[in-house]
């Protein structure tokens, strides 16, 4: 009997192991494997191998660049010897804004008929502008002075006057009328009325020139016309008057210059507000005003007005908030008109842009010169 309670609690004990392992089996099986955690991937970083060592060379002095024949400071080089163009603009308060008119090296403001002004940009560089002007018409005296500049001449239309002397071969030009030439070089814009909507481009100009196989380098001889102090030695006319706002007599578009001594420029005003450039958007500003009085007389017909650009006359000239009193001489009509200071030497003038306002004589007495901001307002 004790032998058979044996084996039940032997065969008892067997099946509650078998069991309890049976339980831990199906456990495990229930749970997922694990991976292995992956070795961290080592990357070979390659070092550079270190640089020999070079003893650095001193870098070459830039080369001089091109000194400009307008306004005595430094340009790029491919300006050197070409020839410039002087352009005639209309300035009525019609044709406002004026387009390009910041690259003139030298602007040139003369009376015309009828109380109004006419400018001539003389320019050398012309480049990227699809839009310069507006233009008008020629007028002889205009023509005399683009003669002195050896400039190609650009106008459209002319008074009877001034076709009389372009006919004489004084100047190249490129007329608006000149129909072989008319489409390539000048066109009319959308947004102002004719006759104040004529405009030429770099393109345009390029076309004309080439079109009409004009030389393009400066002929032998052609000098500056001015003569330019060193830009570290600025000419401050110590010994002259105080001009704080320079306004010239004429009597349409009422203009005025207003000198900023943060820059040492005079900012120019007219038709009663700033005079922009439509292309770069800011204002005109120069560094250099001059006043040419000259004789003026009235064609037989009573209405063109002509000025006397030969000969000799008094003047003023304006730089750094002061003025002198100078004077000019031309010899003949193509030659150099050249200013004279006080002293009788040839004037000196500071570099950049210059404005040279053609002065009737018999209307000198109207000019206004202003030492202050505050005692022109």
């Amino acid at each position: 009997m004790k032998k058979n309670n044996s084996k039940l609690i032997v065969l008892a004990v067997f099946l509650v192991v078998a069991i309890v392992a049976l339980i831990v089996v199906f456990i495990n099986m229930g749970k997922p494997k694990e991976e292995p955690a992956p070795e961290p991937e080592v990357t070979q970083v390659e070092e550079p191998e270190p640089e020999p060592v070079v003893e650095e060379e001193p870098e070459p002095e830039p080369e001089p660049g091109y000194i400009s024949l307008l306004t005595g400071e430094e340009m790029d080089k491919k300006y050197e010897g070409k020839r410039p163009i002087a352009l005639m603009i209309e300035n009525t308060s019609m044709c406002q804004p004026h387009y390009g008119i910041n690259k003139a090296g030298i602007i040139y403001e003369c009376p015309v008929e009828g109380g109004i002004t006419r400018l001539m940009g003389v320019f050398e560089d012309y480049n990227g502008l699809k839009r310069l002007g507006n233009v008008r018409s020629c007028r002889p005296y205009y023509v005399y002075i683009a003669s002195e500049f050896d400039a190609i001449y650009m106008h459209y239309g002319q008074s009877t006057q001034g076709k009389e002397l372009l006919a004489t071969g004084i100047v190249d030009n490129l007329s608006g009328l000149d129909g072989s030439v008319t489409g390539d070089v000048y066109y009319r814009s959308n947004d102002k009325k004719a006759p104040h909507n004529a405009y030429t481009s770099t393109a345009g100009i390029k076309a004309g020139i080439k079109k009409k196989d004009y030389r393009k380098k400066l002929a032998d001889g052609i000098t500056s016309h001015f003569t330019f102090t060193d830009a570290d030695h600025p000419i401050t006319l110590s010994e002259g008057k105080e001009a704080a706002v320079v306004a010239p007599y004429f009597m349409d578009n009422h203009p005025y210059f207003i000198y900023d001594e943060k820059d040492g420029l005079y900012y120019r005003y007219q038709f009663k507000d700033k005079e922009m450039d439509a292309v770069d958007g800011k204002q005109v500003a120069v560094k250099n005003i001059i006043y040419q009085n000259v004789k003026s007389v009235f064609y037989s017909d009573g209405y063109r007005l002509n000025l006397t650009m030969t000969g000799s006359g008094e003047g003023k000239y304006f730089t750094n908030g002061r003025y002198i009193d100078i004077t000019w001489k031309k010899d003949s009509d193509t030659s150099r008109t050249v200013y004279y200071g006080p002293d009788g030497s040839e004037l000196t003038i500071n570099p950049g842009k210059t404005w040279v306002c053609v002065i009737e004589s018999k209307y000198e007495d109207r000019n206004k010169i202003y030492k202050t901001r505050e005692e022109f307002k």
